[in-house]
């Protein structure tokens, strides 16, 4: 009778044990996920602006800013996803629309870039989007207001920041991947926010320059469409293993995870909209999700 009491006893301490463990280790993991916010988390806010970082930065959950930027012709660092204005949510300062392709970023100085809105013009895929007046704002404003946030809320947000540039379209859209990568770099050393910044992009040379220039800068390897599934190939093509490896969400399966992590790769996918498209990839062991809607993040 006392042997069976003390192993039904051991066996029950063994479950808690293990319980806590699994409760602990499954904590553990949720705090290191990476829980970006995609332009901001435009589902809810004008994207890429100033008032869209600050807003989100009020969900704990979220670890990362995810923006892009371009380059005016006065070599201003700006937060904008498209090197031309785009005509879904610009606005001209006499509350006009304007057409595709109208205003290219490059050929603009900022003073003038600042006369459009993009906060305004209601988008046609978010409606759960605030409206507010807002224009294109320069990274180094936008870097020195979560700053500040962060000081008087107490928190350290990271940053993952989009070199928009496409082969073809140097001199006309964007400077030349050197030149790109340096003002970046630039500035963010100038902000002392580099251990906190990742750099990703879609374009293969701005990255060989950060690999070869800037070592020690975190790089993010952006991939869309089915090419994903063919990691080892997209990384041969690059010519070193990035930091992470960040694909269009719906073509991550079990393998390119395992890839991933065989290869001391973190990989983030990206734009995960739903809940249940964030659990299912949380389940096959991604390390963080880029999304439009932070607010769905922990429900």
């Amino acid at each position: 009778m006392n042997f069976k009491i003390t192993y039904a006893t051991l066996i029950s301490v063994v479950c808690l044990l293990t319980g806590c463990i699994a409760v602990s280790h499954m904590k553990s993991s949720t705090n290191n996920f990476d829980f970006q916010a995609h332009r901001g988390g435009r589902g809810l806010m004008p994207e890429n602006t100033i008032p869209a970082m600050l807003a989100v930065m009020d969900n704990d959950k979220v670890t990362t800013l995810e923006m892009d930027l371009a380059i005016t012709m006065d070599k201003q660092v700006v937060v904008s996803h498209d090197p031309t204005l785009n005509p879904i949510i610009t606005t001209k300062a006499d509350g006009t629309y304007i057409k595709a392709n109208e205003f290219t970023i490059y050929q603009m100085d900022y003073r003038e870039l600042q006369k459009f809105d993009v906060g305004l013009k209601p988008h046609p895929r978010f409606s759960q989007q605030k409206k507010l007046a807002v224009s294109i704002p320069t990274l180094s404003d936008l870097i020195d207001s979560v700053e500040q946030k962060g000081k008087r809320v107490g928190r350290t947000m990271r940053y993952n920041i989009e070199i928009k540039s496409v082969d073809g379209k140097d001199g006309i859209e964007h400077p030349a991947p050197e030149e790109f990568v340096d003002l970046v770099v630039n500035l963010i050393k100038q902000k002392n926010i580099l251990d906190r910044t990742t750099i990703q992009s879609f374009d293969l040379r701005p990255l060989k320059v950060l690999h070869q220039k800037y070592p020690n800068i975190q790089l993010a390897y952006l991939v869309e469409g089915k090419e994903t599934v063919n990691v080892e190939l997209n990384i041969a093509q690059l010519g070193f293993t990035p930091f992470i490896y960040s694909p269009e969400y719906q073509y991550v399966t079990k393998k390119v995870v395992d890839f991933c992590h065989a290869n001391n790769m973190k990989i983030i996918p990206w734009t995960v909209n739903t809940k249940s498209e964030m659990d299912a990839l949380m389940a096959l062991g991604v390390d963080g999700i880029i999304t439009d809607y932070p607010n769905l993040i922990g429900n």
